[in-house]
């Protein structure tokens, strides 16, 4: 049986996901693989799911829930893929206020679902602005402490956390985020890229290529 490479790219709310995605679906398409899409959020009708069909990749949408809540949703939505278009790869993205999703989604698709998934890496992509206000020392936040927590959660969590949103930073604004994450997360590698731009997301997809450690 044929194993389709499953992605997730988690992160907090603005952080950029549905450009992410959007982008990475028409590189992948360019290259002759053919993707999948799986949106997510509490609500229906999901503007998300909208934007991503315009990539010309098909697209499922789970809603009415996140990802862990309603996980076999999650499974219905990718079997659906397959059935539609036979992807190479179905890229997930889970709503922006979730957490503990390694041990609800990832562990679950690998020890269930196996022979069907090939994971790759956690991805949680993060914006700048964001990433400061929740691991400077002293930074101000309009968020309260439990927004800022669940944030700092789901870096925690990443297999990979990538800085998105590149081309608004100098490289000296960069080095700095860079640091802070690796502080943070220190056994954690820190990618940045532009999904607007572009920028970095060939290296972005290299990782992805690789099975999830």
């Amino acid at each position: 049986m044929k194993q389709v490479r499953f992605l997730m790219v988690g992160g907090f709310l603005g952080a950029g996901k549905t450009t992410l995605l959007a982008k990475a679906a028409e590189r992948l398409a360019a290259r002759g693989k053919r993707v999948g899409l799986i949106t997510n959020d509490q609500a229906t009708h999901l503007v998300d799911t909208a934007i991503l069909a315009e990539t010309g990749s098909p697209v499922q949408e789970v809603s009415g829930g996140c990802f862990c809540c309603r996980f076999q949703d999650l499974v219905a939505a990718a079997d659906g893929l397959i059935r539609q278009s036979d992807p190479d790869i179905v890229i997930g993205e889970p709503v922006g206020s979730c957490t503990d999703l390694s041990a609800t989604v990832l562990q679950p698709l690998k020890q269930l679902y196996g022979e069907l998934f090939r994971l790759a890496s956690f991805s949680v992509l993060v914006d700048p602005s964001r990433l400061r206000e929740a691991l400077a020392d002293g930074a101000a936040s309009q968020f309260p402490d439990s927004v800022l927590y669940i944030f700092r959660k789901q870096i925690e969590e990443a297999d990979l956390i990538v800085i998105n949103k590149c081309d608004t930073l100098s490289p000296a604004g960069l080095a700095e985020l860079e640091a802070m994450a690796r502080r943070h997360c220190p056994d954690t590698p820190v990618l940045a890229l532009s999904a607007l731009r572009g920028d970095g997301l060939d290296a972005w997809l290299g990782r992805m290529a690789a099975d999830r450690p």
